[in-house]
């Protein structure tokens, strides 16, 4: 393959549509040249979904004749998407087209594969990655610490309240954080798209929902602000693009009031477009592979960040306020194990940088945390490689079986009731159970069947044999389930008529094996209505404000479905609208 038709596929699919989760500014490119490849093996890296990449290119007079993946930590699914786009790259003999561009349901590996491919190409041409920037000494009128949905909402929001300078740092060589991963959607109460499905809901209902599924232990200020809010920053996204014109259930939830793409498509990736869309547009500048050490204070006020660069060297940048929007700490399993022993062994569905880093930091500024043992396991996470299965499946009519074929809780409890009763079963796992009609309701579940996740039977009695359930009790499990959803009675468990949404009666059926997982860590920086970050005394930090994951207290001791995109957008928004108003 010559060296012009490569520039094509790695331009293209490092910034191609569907690759939403690169960074233009850390991402190494390749500008259209007539410079030959030189002849050798050339090493390339680029980040996937659970670590760094890397490949190996041999260039045999002038033009690539092997690419090998050597080193990478992905699922076994995402080592077949490697394989795949490194057989593209290849093979391509013309423009990348959209429908290529990554395997589908392994957005992030493809970003690393190609990634690390272009790098090695900039090697082979004896240049340094252009994206790999380093930075000195500087100032601006705020700092966003985290370039996932909360980092980016801040950021978005600042930028509309005046001619600010914003800078977002962000550790990780891509953008979005766990928002990647997020599958659900939004929740908000008495929206347009709401009232267009005739769905009746308030802000009240959804402000007793989220209490109730919190254990009360919510702070009821920010509930109310979380609830009171996200209409409006529904329509707020919406504006900036988004599609949110779906609605679904989820559990806890009274009505349907989780918003998303048509057809019932991952919210996550599409949002992360959106909101660097919007970045861009407001010429917010954003530092990939930029790692925040510390917070630079004056007189008790904080005045900026100590940054780490991509090669090591470090640099301190001052600021008229400061936002972290860092994530928890769900993938720092020695933390997460030292609040929870009992998590111990558990698998999690957090990305690598989700590692707590800002809590030593609000320390040493007097800041302070609140209910950091506060730690959610999601019930449905595939069983070998630990991917989230969405809790819309259920929502849109899945039930759970036990190893026995035997349903033995109401599927759209919350997810805390959910996981134990999980946990509690044969080896502490379960199968969800879906038929086509289910499959065709969420787009998302498409995603699944790419990754190979789901078994499949032409019926019921196929889908027992397959799984290896007792055919007869698995079939009277589901005639016994569908006349409980035609009569909305479940006599077994409680499961109300609003939340059966399906019959189960329409073949093939699908199963896919499940167990809890680490998710969420609801506990975290001590924040008020106005996302400042608040001192043990419950008195503000000047200069620093939070949002999204790495705050507590909103969600209490258990959070619903949909309520984690709202909680980092929401308040990601007030967060920046604050920091703007200190830059005044």
């Amino acid at each position: 393959m010559k060296l012009s038709r490569l520039w094509m596929i790695a331009a293209i699919l490092v910034c191609g549509v569907l690759l939403t989760a690169c960074s233009a500014d850390d991402n190494p490119t390749v500008e259209p040249t007539t410079e030959l490849l030189k002849d050798g093996v050339w090493t390339g890296s680029g980040e996937g979904r659970s670590g760094i990449i890397v490949v190996k290119m041999t260039v045999e007079n002038h033009e690539i004749t092997d690419i090998v993946v050597v080193s990478q930590s992905e699922s076994s699914f995402a080592q077949e998407a490697i394989n795949e786009m490194v057989a593209r790259a290849l093979q391509k003999q013309g423009l990348m087209s959209v429908e290529v561009d990554g395997v589908t349901g392994a957005t992030l590996t493809s970003t690393g594969v190609i990634n690390a491919v272009n790098m090695a190409i900039l090697a082979a041409q004896g240049k340094a990655p252009s994206g790999k920037k380093t930075y000195t000494e500087g100032r601006c009128d705020i700092v966003v610490v985290g370039a996932g949905g909360a980092g980016l909402s801040a950021a978005v929001e600042a930028a509309s309240h005046g001619d600010l300078q914003i800078i977002v740092l962000e550790k990780q060589g891509i953008l979005g954080g766990n928002t990647n991963y997020s599958t659900g959607g939004i929740n908000a109460a008495g929206t347009e798209s709401q009232q267009a499905l005739g769905i009746n809901d308030s802000p009240e209902l959804f402000y007793d929902d989220t209490m109730r599924g919190g254990k009360y232990q919510n702070i009821p200020s920010l509930v109310r602000s979380l609830v009171d809010n996200a209409a409006p920053t529904v329509a707020w996204l919406s504006s900036l693009g988004a599609d949110l014109s779906d609605v679904g259930l989820m559990g806890g939830s009274s009505v349907k009031r989780t918003h998303r793409p048509k057809g019932g498509t991952a919210i996550g990736a599409h949002l992360m477009k959106v909101l660097k869309e919007a970045s861009s547009k407001a010429n917010i500048e954003i530092r990939t592979s930029n790692k925040v050490t510390g917070l630079l204070t004056s007189n008790g006020t904080v005045t900026g960040v100590r940054v780490e660069n991509v090669d090591g060297t470090t640099y301190r940048l001052q600021s008229k306020a400061v936002v972290i929007a860092t994530g928890g700490f769900g993938a720092n399993l020695q933390m997460v194990t030292s609040y929870q022993p009992w998590l111990t062994g558990f698998a999690t569905l957090n990305h690598p940088g989700a590692t707590g880093d800002a809590f030593a930091w609000i320390e040493t500024v007097g800041g302070s945390t609140i209910q950091m043992d506060y730690i959610q396991i999601h019930p449905t996470a595939e069983a070998d490689n630990h991917i989230l299965i969405t809790e819309a499946v259920r929502g849109n009519g899945a039930i759970l079986v036990n190893h026995n074929g035997m349903r033995f809780v109401n599927e759209m409890d919350t997810r805390d009731v959910v996981s134990a009763a999980i946990l509690a079963q044969p080896s502490e796992e379960a199968f969800l159970i879906f038929d086509q009609a289910v499959r065709q309701s969420l787009a998302s579940i498409e995603t699944y069947a790419n990754q190979h996740l789901m078994i499949e039977g032409t019926d019921a009695a196929s889908l027992a044999t397959k799984a290896g359930l007792p055919i007869s009790t698995f079939l009277a499990t589901i005639d016994r389930y569908a006349t409980f959803q035609k009569t909305g009675l479940d006599e077994d468990f409680g499961r109300s008529s609003t939340q059966m949404t399906a019959a189960l009666d329409t073949p093939p059926y699908y199963a896919i094996r499940v167990k809890p997982a680490i998710h969420h860590t609801m506990g975290g920086i001590r924040v008020d209505a106005d996302m400042h970050v608040l001192r043990a005394d419950n008195t503000p930090v000047p200069g620093l404000f939070a949002a999204g994951e790495v705050t507590g207290g909103i969600h209490g001791a258990n959070r619903l479905g949909g309520n984690g995109v709202a909680d980092i957008v929401v308040n990601g928004k007030i967060a920046g609208r604050g920091a703007a108003m200190n830059c005044q």
